[in-house]
């Protein structure tokens, strides 16, 4: 078995702190398309319980209602793990990863608590799974971008052409 210290890097990180944050941000991904399960699931049963023919119906008004926030609280485990991953790895300030978390958790349990609704926590809780997608696809081109230099500069051969010329003599130069 391979230690972990003696695995090749790829620019600083192992491949198993890689393989970990290509997982988190494939979880990320889940929360998104949940997140736009819920805005679809809003609009359809929405549009639905308005029309006058299904004013009465509970069902549909539990699914318009109930089904958003259910698809959204989903995702607030997800996204704290994608935290926990992003923090590890620095891929973000720790500052703004316990803001982002900390300010959607307290909104959260305070509408909870305080105002008997929790649509305005889980909004927020909406920005920090977009927040921690962005995290991640900045990563990853920033390894693309370091892949491309040093295969730019692997496949670079010094000419003569390239090298640097010497400055020629000017006329103010040559009265000194």
């Amino acid at each position: 078995m391979t230690n972990v210290s003696d695995q090749p890097t790829q620019y600083g990180f192992a491949p198993l702190a890689i393989a970990r944050i290509k997982g988190a941000q494939r979880a990320n991904q889940i929360a998104i398309y949940l997140i736009y399960a819920a805005i679809i699931a809003f609009m359809v049963f929405g549009t639905i319980a308005s029309i006058k023919a299904f004013h009465d119906n509970q069902l549909l008004y539990r699914l318009f209602f109930n089904l958003p926030y259910a698809l959204i609280a989903l995702t607030i485990p997800i996204t704290i793990y994608d935290g926990f991953v992003i923090y590890r790895y620095r891929l973000n300030q720790p500052s703004m990863i316990a803001l982002s978390i900390g300010v959607s958790t307290v909104v959260l349990v305070g509408g909870l608590l305080f105002a008997d609704t929790a649509w305005l926590g889980l909004a927020s809780w909406l920005g920090v799974a977009f927040l921690f997608k962005a995290n991640f696809k900045r990563f990853f081109n920033f390894l693309e971008a370091e892949a491309e230099t040093e295969e730019e500069l692997g496949n670079e051969h010094v000419t003569d052409e390239k090298l640097p010329q010497a400055p020629k003599e000017s006329s103010i130069d040559s009265n000194f």
